[in-house]
């Protein structure tokens, strides 16, 4: 990764911990967001890590399409989420 610009490993390093997490122990996924954070899910929005989580936590949906952005801030050396866009790619342009 040494050859890659430092936002890109960032972001990079970001994704896979978050989704090894997601995949993984969803409450865990507190460490990532503060209580200034917002998630905005299909429209519906959630503030604050225990918000937050408490959504992520809550699905037992069929694996779907989605689009997601993160907004990351670098806070105390720790990079955190401070806006995740989250949206169902339900229609199939092909």
């Amino acid at each position: 990764m040494g050859d890659k610009p430092i936002w890109e490993q960032i972001g990079s390093s970001f994704i896979q911990h978050y989704y090894q997490l997601f995949d993984n122990d969803r409450t865990q996924l507190g460490a990532i967001y503060i209580d200034a954070s917002c998630l905005t899910w299909e429209g519906q929005q959630f503030q604050g890590k225990a918000a937050i989580v408490e959504k992520l936590s809550a699905d037992e949906d069929p694996i779907m399409g989605f689009h997601q952005m993160f907004l990351l801030k670098n806070i105390n050396d720790a990079w955190v989420c401070t806006n995740d866009m989250f949206r169902l790619a339900l229609h199939n342009f092909g």
